[in-house]
């Protein structure tokens, strides 16, 4: 398999990466689903995706501020040889909570660093078309080392962004065609993104398993720049695969057909030889 990459700040970046709500806990269903994800989700389950990552070429790991995280990631890189880069979104109440999450992000060795949306959003003022504080969160990111970027489900702060000239390397930002946790219209969403200039990491795109990973996927892939990629969380190995076979194909060869997944009551659409 071999996945179109994009690049984000000098590093070449596959374009399907690996999201982490699932291993978090956070199912965005139900309490239940919640709560199960947490049992299921061992440290071995976690690095059995990111071994399946690692083969197939899937490089950038989606994050918020695990200690677990940057111990299984060294532990594939020890084993296996593979370097998973890690994007993660660090929180706080302040300013100086923020800071504190950052140098342990560069602690960790961090390559992309990006206030998570509660902080940018909680100082985000849309009539002054800017985010308080956030200049200087930015530079202080960059001079730990790291890729300063920013994650928002807002998408009036990627053009805010741009207009101030804020030190952004790339965005997160949610894209689905149901609309799931978009502020606005989709296609609103879309253009936003469209008319980034900065490369763009798509979450929810499968709108938190609401999708199937072909009109999910499809979806978004049609509606990117080239120079986007997508987060996307899963529950298995093979469910990554899955998707990583079926992103390849969208990106390389366009729709093609697609095995699917088959019960009883499908049994009258089949053609019979």
């Amino acid at each position: 398999m071999a996945l179109p990459t994009t690049t984000i700040g000098g590093l070449a970046i596959s374009r399907l990466v690996l999201g982490s709500n699932p291993f978090f806990g956070f199912s965005h269903q139900t309490a239940a689903r919640d709560s199960w994800l947490k049992r299921h989700f061992t440290d071995e389950r976690i690095y059995e995706v990111m071994q399946a990552a690692a083969g197939l070429g899937i490089n950038l790991f989606v994050s918020g501020p695990q200690p677990r995280f940057a111990q299984l990631r060294r532990r594939l890189r020890e084993e296996t040889g593979f370097h998973l880069h890690w994007a993660c979104t660090p929180g706080g109440e302040d300013l100086a909570e923020l800071k504190q999450d950052i140098d342990q992000m560069a602690g960790w060795g961090v390559e992309i660093c990006l206030p998570h949306t509660c902080w940018v959003e909680a100082r985000l003022r849309v009539g002054e078309r800017e985010v308080a504080e956030l200049r200087e969160a930015l530079d202080y990111i960059r001079q730990c080392g790291m890729l300063p970027g920013v994650s928002t489900h807002r998408p009036e702060v990627l053009p805010i962004a741009n207009e101030r000239g804020y030190d952004v390397e790339t965005f997160i930002i949610p894209l689905n065609a149901l609309g799931f946790l978009c502020p606005f219209e989709v296609e609103w969403q879309a253009h936003i993104i469209a008319h980034c200039p900065q490369p763009v990491i798509c979450i929810k795109p499968l709108a938190a398993g609401r999708l199937t990973p072909l009109p999910g996927l499809s979806f978004v892939y049609q509606r990117l720049k080239p120079i986007d990629t997508v987060a996307i969380g899963v529950l298995s190995p093979e469910e990554l695969r899955e998707d990583a076979a079926l992103a390849e194909s969208l990106l390389t060869k366009g729709a093609e057909s697609r095995e699917l997944a088959a019960s009883r009551s499908k049994h009258h659409l089949r053609r019979r030889s």
